[in-house]
């Protein structure tokens, strides 16, 4: 399994999005239609129009491939923030030179979360292998072509597990693009990131708009609604405002709410 699977686990988060779509007339988000056809859009589907990226987008890829060498693009945001959809459009702008590499592949395992007495906040910066997303984003610019494939975690959202070795990396991609929460953090082993990544964009947008993303996402994969708040409460939202407190570390500010800017 390589890279090009991640579409499935993106389709995945999307596809309970599209249930609630209709929900969206609301005063919480203030437009109804309009934020309707953003968040449906906004996921990488099997519909016939995908997203395209958009043009500012475009032209700062564009200007990292000029350069002939691999090079690393992260992605960083709050939880439900679209990271893994703008990550999936790139790599369908770039289907010969891109390839997607999750952060959410260095979860630890459940039994270690349980072990650790931190299964009650997974998601949190340190119930991950920062260590090993550090050097793995270091055998990632290593690469040359001569060399074999790099092998690199996958989290299925629907096993709430890591599966290893799910994702090869080619030698010959010239983009790596990661995605995750944790990119610019400073803390719990995450500080080498950033200097690994040639550049990190920031993806943010409407909050309120977020946060239904996120409650919707957490009931499609088994917890009630009431769940899914305190979930979002107590762990999704503490992590979005320390994610959110180092985005002036970013190299760029993204939106799928205003996607051109």
């Amino acid at each position: 399994m390589n890279s090009r699977s991640h579409v499935g686990a993106v389709k995945a988060g999307c596809d309970d999005l599209r249930k609630w779509t209709g929900d969206l007339h609301s005063p919480l988000t203030g437009g109804g239609i309009r934020e309707a056809a953003v968040v449906d859009t906004a996921c990488v589907s099997t519909e016939s129009r995908p997203l395209a990226l958009p043009r500012a987008a475009r032209a700062r890829v564009d200007a990292l491939l000029g350069t002939g060498q691999r090079r690393l693009l992260g992605l960083v945001g709050p939880p439900g923030a679209g990271k893994s959809t703008l990550a999936q459009v790139l790599q369908d702008a770039y289907p010969e030179l891109a390839q997607v590499v999750p952060m959410d592949g260095f979860h630890l395992a459940n039994t270690e979360l349980q072990r650790l007495g931190r299964a009650n906040r997974k998601g949190a910066p340190d119930t991950f292998d920062s260590a090993g997303y550090v050097e793995l984003l270091r055998r990632l610019r290593r690469q040359r072509r001569a060399d074999g494939s790099v092998y690199a975690p996958l989290f299925r959202r629907d096993l709430e597990e890591p599966l290893a070795g799910a994702i090869a990396v080619l030698p010959a991609t010239r983009l790596v693009i990661t995605e995750g929460n944790y990119l610019l953090d400073s803390e719990d082993g995450w500080a080498p990131v950033a200097a690994l990544l040639d550049q990190t964009w920031y993806v943010g947008g409407n909050d309120a708009l977020r946060v239904q993303r996120l409650l919707r996402r957490h009931e499609a994969f088994g917890r009630t609604p009431a769940q899914a708040r305190d979930w979002v409460a107590q762990t999704d939202e503490p992590n979005a405002r320390r994610i959110a407190a180092a985005r002036a570390r970013a190299s760029w500010l993204f939106s799928w709410d205003e996607p051109g800017a």
